[in-house]
């Protein structure tokens, strides 16, 4: 898939939202970058479809699910012994204008995205600060800065990423653990529903010309998870053709 240079050889990787679109590419990243990689996703047929694609391992997980986190973590650590990279990716949309957003559907964006970043984090920090190191890299969005018509379920819960993102990374550097995020604008299948023209309209809103695509996401997480990012954390780091600027 990928011609980079990253060794991930001996590690383990879990990815969440693992079966399709970004997760997925970056499932497949570690996997030829060495790692024992294990995607975690709600859709248990999507997950195993996926996994035994790129050669990864299958966890059916619902990441707003305390219990179910905490029983994927430990399976990792039983099959592996370590945990070394997370990459929080499971997103779900929900979108309405905010006077006709439900409150399942604020809870569930925001169970999710936040509550999932948060719930796999927490899960995994015992497991760092064993081991003195860890990677945690989050997928979060531009717009959770400006906004998005139609998404303030999507956008409140991605700004709440980068707010976890940095406390996070506060409290975990004397751990040895780093916590990163990435803002990505890729061809994902949540782009693929937005009506063509519209597609278009914003398509010619990004400096570069394009949506990117999913694969384009790996150069950054990959090297936010190196060990040669390991004086790099608390850092938004914009994978998006421009559109943030």
């Amino acid at each position: 898939m990928t011609n980079l240079s990253f060794d991930f050889a001996g590690q383990t990787v879990i990815v969440t939202g693992g079966a399709r679109g970004i997760g997925l590419e970056l499932g497949r990243f570690f996997v030829d970058s060495g790692a024992a990689t294990y995607l975690i996703d709600f859709d248990a047929a999507a997950v195993t479809t996926a996994a035994a694609d790129i050669g990864a391992h299958a966890l059916q997980a619902d990441v707003s699910d305390t219990a179910a986190v905490d029983l994927a973590v430990a399976t990792v650590i039983n099959a592996t012994g370590r945990i070394d990279v997370i990459v929080n990716n499971a997103g779900i949309l929900r979108d309405n204008v905010l006077w006709k957003l439900s409150d399942d559907d604020w809870e569930q964006v925001m169970a999710v995205h936040a509550g999932g970043t948060f719930r796999l984090t927490r899960a995994c920090v015992p497991h760092f600060r064993d081991r003195g190191s860890g990677r945690v890299i989050n997928v979060t969005s531009y717009t959770g800065l400006r906004g998005n018509v139609g998404q303030a379920n999507y956008s409140t819960a991605k700004a709440g990423i980068i707010g976890f993102t940095k406390t996070a990374a506060k409290e975990l550097a004397r751990f040895g653990v780093t916590v990163n995020a990435i803002s990505p604008n890729a061809e994902t299948r949540m782009v693929a529903s937005i009506p063509a023209a519209k597609k278009a309209e914003l398509a010619g809103a990004i400096p570069m010309g394009r949506f990117g695509n999913a694969a384009e996401m790996c150069a950054a997480v990959g090297f936010l998870a190196s060990r040669e990012a390991g004086y790099i954390t608390g850092v938004v780091l914009p994978v998006d053709g421009g559109i943030s600027i």
